[in-house]
């Protein structure tokens, strides 16, 4: 260890995974390695927003894909409420359609599930200290986004509205239809979690926290109509 790694504070940590193996295995590293603290672990978003309420933790690891309330919904909430809490994303998914959601939310930090614990302590460092926490791979996707050509504007009439993309526009009238999300994925020809992948995108796009604000979204957009008595 180094003089300078020796002088820094302890991190106290909440882990959010909402798979018990994989939970208990980053407390257990985490547990063995100097500079960190896990004082709380979440089995989903809804807990882990409450635990950072409870004990004000510095960071949350967060996990994105969990059940009642998603990685994404759970980053901006706490980042929102509680300021003073920095997330580091730590998942299996390095997409486009995962990273810049969770970074729009709020995530200072983004890992891939296989990262070493030492990269996990020095992320958390860094985005305690100000600095962004980013995995080497994730670095890359992001300089490979920002190199890519802008994209000629699309004409302003019937442009989709807070920057959502055609098929966001799709799910969002199917939502307002009522459909499910297997009734969706089954309707557009693609998998349940990409259903879901968009949900959470257009979400973050249109400021929404669940289905009855987007319905609501969609009416207020002009995207679909409301239905007559």
């Amino acid at each position: 260890m180094t003089e300078t790694e020796g002088r820094r504070r302890i991190a106290r940590v909440v882990v959010a995974d909402d798979q018990t193996v994989v939970r208990e295995g980053i407390v257990m590293l985490l547990g063995l390695l100097p500079g960190v603290e896990v004082v709380g672990a979440a089995g989903d978003g809804e807990e882990a927003v409450r635990l950072v309420g409870e004990l004000a933790p510095d960071v949350v690891l967060m996990d994105l894909r969990m059940p009642r309330c998603d990685g994404v919904e759970a980053t901006r909430r706490i980042r929102a409420q509680y300021p003073g809490t920095q997330v580091v994303v730590l998942t299996t998914f390095s997409d486009d359609e995962s990273l810049f959601p969770a970074l729009r939310a709020g995530a200072r930090g983004y890992l891939t599930k296989d990262a070493d614990g030492d990269e996990i302590v020095r992320a958390v460092h860094s985005v305690l200290s100000g600095d962004a926490g980013l995995s080497p791979s994730v670095q890359r996707r992001l300089l490979e986004r920002l190199s890519r050509p802008e994209p000629e504007p699309e004409p302003a009439a019937g442009q989709p509205p807070d920057g959502l993309t055609t098929r966001e526009c799709e799910v969002l009238v199917l939502i307002a239809e009522g459909l499910s999300n297997q009734e969706i994925a089954r309707r557009l020809h693609v998998s349940t979690a990409t259903v879901k992948t968009h949900i959470n995108n257009l979400f973050a796009k249109a400021g929404v926290k669940d289905r009855a604000q987007a319905v609501r979204y969609a009416y207020s957009k002009g995207l679909a109509k409301p239905p007559t008595r």
